[in-house]
């Protein structure tokens, strides 16, 4: 379709965000600097919770054989709601959630911004330590976690301060433990209190090339921004590919779940709901709209086939990795997936072949992807359709609410088409890290946050990420820092040298690897490296392929080792692998 897509793109962009428009773009003063806002957006996610109470019973959760209608969540939410306010919990204070994907996450979600504290999402893979300095940096007044969170805890109570907790899918209580059930079994309105839009809704950690976890603080206008990025989105893609005769896809946030023709909206979650992937962009757009949220134990291709059939599901949005193996399953050819509309995510980018695949394999469904990151309350750029069919290696536009450009190492603006870091400024950057004054200045520049990622923006507005800045990798989704692997192996006396890089993976994207230069006499092997590491670091974290090599590493002119030309020469199959490496 060439230029006639784009030409149509513009000027269904420009009708949309113009005053009076459907997605009308305004601005907001916030620290100093005006940001731009969609001025439909709702002002808090206290204010969307009770904008999708209107839902009333229709199905909301949905996990294994147990189920929650909307009526049912909100009126459990607001007994939650009640609970933590006899705690104490108060406008700002905050409320640690440490689970599997369980249906009890999101409602603890809801409960805490509805009454304008902080939601503090703890990362389900961390260990004791990691979870005890979360704790600590974030000092929540109640930590709600299931029972394999609570036993990490065990051995490290004396380590934090005074803490509630609550306990969720319980075999026995442990002592000082309140069991779930106690905290939603009464009956009581949803608390009246008055939130800021500018205030923090939620803490998501998100780890910085020091290799100490950050806690992002994510706004209540921010958040509700990101839906309407999504719903924008979705909406003008489709309006430009009608006007020039291509497939239109809906407008989520005009979905409806009593068409007796169209599919009831209906998403699969399958990354985890302490991400931004999950919790604002599937969860808080299908909350609006009243679709179902359909949880699974763990991500297993062949039972979210099983669920996209039983439950008619519409969209599946995750990590790169799960739409090939849903594609690649072989029970694909004899699974039910007509309802099946959006097929992608983020997390990673979604490489140009998968695109194609998704296209060509799946009759109903379109290709979709997202760029985004935790200090921007989810999504930047969105892509999909037609458009991503025509630009597969683009992970799309910004969104309307977002300024972006490209910089040079000044942070002067490159030109159109030049590779630089992108930076982007808007309402949906966070308001900063918590507790971290000098990260909050090495990250963000007069609003401007830098996103660590080199890029380009065509002619279209269109972006497309060329590398990435910081230090880290991405394995199936989760951000892994390299410099908290480093440090952790260099804990170890047998250890003279070590730096730790991504290698690549077809199903994860990258695997964690690790060169390594023993101290003379030293007898350490790839699976004591593992055994060494798995008490201190999440399993995702530990290296998959490990080099021993005979010389130094090699180093820059400044002492830095030289990572991407140990990348770039290392063949992973001279790596040791420790015995049960995922």
């Amino acid at each position: 379709m060439g230029t006639e897509m784009y030409d149509a793109l513009r000027s269904v962009w420009n009708e949309l965000t113009a005053p009076g428009g459907a997605f009308e773009i305004g601005t907001v003063e916030f620290e100093g600097h005006e940001l731009r806002t969609f001025v439909g957006a709702p002002p808090t996610l206290r204010d969307l919770w009770a904008m999708a109470s209107m839902h009333g019973d229709k199905p909301y959760l949905v996990y294994q054989d147990e189920r929650w209608s909307y009526a049912e969540a909100y009126n459990q939410t607001a007994a939650l709601a009640t609970w933590l306010q006899a705690q104490g919990v108060g406008v700002g204070d905050r409320v640690a959630i440490a689970m599997r994907n369980y249906p009890e996450w999101m409602l603890a979600y809801w409960a805490t911004v509805s009454i304008g504290a902080v939601s503090v999402g703890m990362n389900a893979w961390w260990t004791g330590p990691e979870m005890v300095y979360a704790l600590n940096d974030s000092a929540p007044k109640v930590l709600i976690a299931d029972a394999e969170r609570l036993e990490r805890m065990a051995d490290h109570a004396d380590e934090v301060g005074d803490i509630s907790l609550v306990g969720v899918r319980l075999d026995d209580t442990p002592e000082g433990v309140t069991p779930w059930a106690d905290t939603v079994s009464g009956e009581a309105p949803m608390p009246e209190v008055t939130v800021d839009p500018a205030s923090d809704a939620c803490v998501f950690y998100t780890s910085g090339t020091t290799g100490r976890p950050k806690g992002a603080q994510l706004t209540h206008q921010g958040c509700t921004n990101n839906v309407w990025s999504l719903a924008f989105w979705n909406t003008a893609q489709a309006m430009a590919s009608a006007s020039i005769g291509g497939a239109v896809d809906a407008n989520p946030l005009e979905a409806d779940a009593n068409d007796p023709v169209a599919h009831p909206p209906s998403s699969l979650v399958t990354t985890p709901l302490f991400h931004v992937t999950a919790n604002n962009c599937i969860a808080h757009v299908n909350t609006l709209i009243g679709g179902k949220l359909v949880h699974m134990y763990k991500w297993d291709a062949g039972e979210a086939l099983r669920l996209i059939e039983s439950e008619r599901i519409t969209t599946l949005s995750g990590v790169p990795v799960m739409s090939r193996e849903i594609i690649a399953h072989p029970d694909f050819s004899t699974t039910d997936t007509s309802s099946l509309q959006s097929l992608g995510g983020g997390g990673a980018q979604l490489q140009a072949d998968l695109v194609g695949k998704i296209e060509e394999t799946v009759e109903t469904a379109r290709p979709s992807t997202g760029y985004g990151m935790t200090e921007c309350c989810g999504i930047i750029t969105a892509n999909s359709a037609d458009f991503f069919v025509d630009k597969p290696d683009s992970c799309g536009p910004a969104m309307p609410n977002f300024e972006a450009k490209c910089v040079d190492e000044d942070g002067n603006a490159v030109a159109q088409g030049e590779v630089g870091e992108l930076w982007v400024k808007g309402v949906q950057v966070i308001r900063g890290y918590l507790n971290r004054p000098e990260a909050n200045a090495e990250s963000i520049t007069d609003g401007w946050l830098h996103t660590g990622d080199i890029a380009r923006i065509d002619e279209d507005g269109f972006i497309f990420i060329v590398d990435r800045a910081k230090d880290m990798l991405l394995r199936g989704g989760e951000n892994v820092y390299c410099a908290e692997i480093e440090a952790a192996l260099f804990e170890h006396d047998d250890v003279a040298e070590c730096t730790v890089f991504g290698v690549p993976d077809e199903r994860l994207g990258e695997e964690v690897g690790a060169a390594v230069v023993l101290r003379d006499g030293a007898s350490l092997d790839a699976d004591g490296v593992r055994e060494h590491l798995e008490p201190v670091l999440a399993k995702y974290k530990l290296p998959r392929y490990v080099w021993f090599l005979d010389q130094p590493l090699p180093r820059n002119a400044s002492g830095k080792f030289l990572k991407r030309e140990l990348r770039d020469t290392l063949d992973p199959a001279d790596a040791v692998r420790p015995l049960g490496a995922s």
